[in-house]
């Protein structure tokens, strides 16, 4: 078993595998990572909102999360430890895997008609998709001649497995908990992210009060309006800068109304300038 580690940037190329085990783990903000994310739940009492959608979790559940999806886990109290696998794939890594023919990341692609974040399978499918994280857990954690062929063979049966099943999976057999009003403003929010709104202009959209929408927002979503506003833009941002266009162009584009404003926001978010961002990227 593993020691939690808080970082979200990944140190390598191509994946990273972790079996977590925690009698006792910190709260997590919202926040989002450059890369895939495959998380297979085993035991422990956790709510999961992803673009405010809450999930409580059962054993056994898969979430799939894609680089544009802010989300947070919620640990509550109870007799289990919060015991998961957490698999992080690089975006490129992931695309230079696909075929002509063949899409990995279809899965993750919350633009497909009855996507869903939560995959609740039968008991066989469970213990498969368990099966293939255990051995890739296993060949990542060893010098084997060969492993690193193994690790690729192993992640992509996974991979297509998770895009077979993707097929089967709609909108009625997933479990979503979240209040209609909230998850009406989220979609709102990303799709006007690069305008001028504000909690006010929300709460005259949807024609309720400013406070109790601030209070149901923060309980549902895990932070303010005004932080996941920004943190949409920075996002997006983001994914604007690391396809090679300029810091400023990103800034206007993504709503910011000012470049000052954008620098802070981004290097107070993520530890770097916008232009380090981008350097990282496209070299």
């Amino acid at each position: 078993m593993q020691i939690f580690d808080p970082r979200q940037i990944m140190s390598s190329p191509d994946f990273e595998i972790f079996h977590y085990k925690d009698a006792k783990l910190d709260g997590v903000a919202v926040h989002q990572h450059d890369f895939y994310e495959i998380y297979f739940f085993i035991s422990g009492n956790v709510e999961y909102n992803v673009e405010g959608h809450t999930y409580h979790l059962q054993s056994g559940d898969i979430l799939l999360i894609n680089p544009l999806e802010l989300h947070q886990p919620r640990i509550r109290p109870g007799q289990s430890p919060y015991e998961r696998i957490v698999l992080w794939i690089n975006r490129g890594y992931l695309s230079r895997l696909c075929s002509n023919q063949t899409s990995l990341s279809r899965c993750f692609d919350s633009s497909v008609p009855g996507h869903t974040n939560l995959f609740r399978l039968a008991k066989p499918q469970q213990a498969y998709i368990y099966s293939k994280l255990q051995e890739l857990l296993k060949e990542s954690t060893n010098n084997d001649y060969g492993n690193d062929l193994v690790c690729q063979a192993e992640l992509i049966r996974l991979l297509v497995e998770l895009n077979r099943l993707a097929t089967d999976i709609t909108e009625t057999k997933k479990e979503k908990t979240v209040s209609p009003l909230i998850e009406n403003v989220t979609e709102y929010i990303n799709n006007h992210y690069c305008e001028k709104i504000t909690l006010d202009s929300i709460a005259e959209e949807f024609f309720v009060s400013k406070y109790y929408l601030s209070h149901l927002f923060n309980k549902t979503v895990g932070t303010s309006i005004h932080r996941y506003i920004i943190l949409k833009r920075l996002v997006n941002a983001k994914q604007m800068l690391s396809s090679g266009i300029k810091p400023t162009t990103a800034s206007a584009n993504c709503g910011f109304s000012d470049y000052a404003g954008f620098y802070r926001a981004f290097t107070s978010e993520y530890g770097i300038t916008p232009k380090q961002y981008a350097q990282i990227y496209n070299g």
